[in-house]
C-alpha cells in the first residue's frame, strides 16, 4: 500500500518553473508520507548589453539582426531570423515630390479648378486632328475610287488623241465627199454644189421618214458633216451613190440624200450629225 501511494505521488507532482503542484488521486486516501520535491529555480538571464554601434548600411543592419537572434537559448543557430533591410518604407514627409507645374497646361495648373471644366479645351487638338486628319484621307480615297472608275469607264487613249480632229476647207473640191476618222468612226464631210443644195432645201418634210429640214442639219449650206455609219446595222454606206445622190449602205439597200436623210431602205434614222465648228477655213469636228 505504501508503495502504491508513493507512485501515486510521484506521478501527480508537476513542476512550473519556481512553483510546485500537488495532485491528489480521489479514493486515495489520506498520504502523511508524500514527500513533494520541488523543481530547482530557473537561472536568471542577464540581459544582453549593447554596444553602441553605428547601423547605417544595409550589411550592417543584417548583421545586427543575425547576432541578435543567436544569443538566446537557441544559440545553435536554428532560430536565425534575417531582415529584409530593402524593403524599409519611408514616411511620406520624406518624400520629395517632383514639381510638375511646367509641364502641365494652363488651364489645369489650379488644382481646386474641376478637370471637367478644361475637358473641351484640352481635348480641342486631338479632335482636330482626328477629324481633320480622318476627313482628308476619306476625301482623298473617295477621289481616289471616283478617278479611277472615270479611267476605267473613259474611252482608249488612241480615241482621246482623236477627240478633235482639223479639216481643211480647201482639200475638199466642190461636188466631192471625203472620209475622215473621229474617235473610230467615218465622217463624211461633203462640199455641196448650188444644185444639190436647192434640191436638199425643196424636199417636203411631211415626205420624210425621220422629219428633218436640210437648213436643221448644217451650219452652212455648203458643207454636210455626217457621222458613216448607217442607222440600220451599223454598216459603212458608200458615198456619192444611191437614188438620191448622197449616200447608199450596200448591206440592206438602205439610201439617203445629199443632206444624209433616209429615203429609202430599212433604216429608221437619218444618219447622225456630229457635234463641229467652222472657223473661217477649217472645220473642226469635236468641238461644239
Amino acid at each position: 500500500m505504501r508503495y502504491l501511494t508513493d507512485r501515486a505521488a510521484k506521478m501527480t507532482t508537476l513542476t512550473r518553473s519556481t512553483t510546485v503542484a500537488q495532485k491528489i488521486i480521489c479514493g486515495g486516501g489520506k498520504t502523511p508520507n508524500i514527500v513533494l520535491v520541488a523543481a530547482p529555480a530557473a537561472a536568471k538571464v542577464a540581459p544582453l548589453q549593447e554596444a553602441p554601434v553605428e547601423r547605417k548600411t544595409p550589411s550592417a543592419m543584417q548583421s545586427y539582426a543575425s547576432r541578435r537572434a543567436e544569443a538566446g537559448l537557441f544559440a545553435n543557430g536554428a532560430a536565425v531570423k534575417g531582415i529584409n533591410v530593402t524593403s524599409r518604407r519611408l514616411a511620406h514627409t520624406d518624400v520629395t515630390f517632383p514639381e510638375m507645374s511646367k509641364y502641365r497646361r494652363e488651364s489645369t495648373l489650379d488644382t481646386h479648378k474641376p478637370a471637367r471644366e478644361t475637358e473641351e479645351q484640352r481635348k480641342v487638338m486631338q479632335h482636330a486632328i482626328y477629324y481633320g486628319a480622318g476627313g482628308a484621307m476619306a476625301l482623298w480615297s473617295a477621289k481616289e475610287v471616283a478617278q479611277t472608275l472615270v479611267y476605267y469607264k473613259a474611252m482608249a487613249a488612241d480615241q482621246r488623241a482623236l477627240a478633235s480632229i482639223e479639216i481643211k476647207m480647201s482639200d475638199i473640191p466642190e461636188g466631192q465627199t471625203k472620209t475622215f476618222e473621229w474617235r473610230g468612226k467615218p465622217v463624211f464631210v461633203k462640199h455641196r454644189t448650188a444644185t444639190e443644195i436647192a434640191r436638199e432645201k425643196a424636199v417636203s418634210v411631211s415626205e420624210l421618214r425621220h422629219p428633218q429640214h436640210d437648213d436643221e442639219r448644217v451650219q452652212k449650206d455648203e458643207w454636210s458633216v455626217v457621222i458613216g455609219v448607217c442607222t440600220h446595222l451599223g454598216c459603212v454606206p458608200i458615198a456619192g451613190a444611191g437614188e438620191f445622190g448622197g449616200y447608199y449602205c450596200p448591206c440592206h439597200g438602205s439610201h439617203y440624200d445629199g443632206s444624209g436623210r433616209i429615203r429609202k431602205g430599212p433604216a429608221p434614222l437619218n444618219l447622225n450629225v456630229p457635234a463641229y465648228v467652222l472657223k473661217e477655213d477649217t472645220i473642226v469636228v469635236g468641238q461644239s
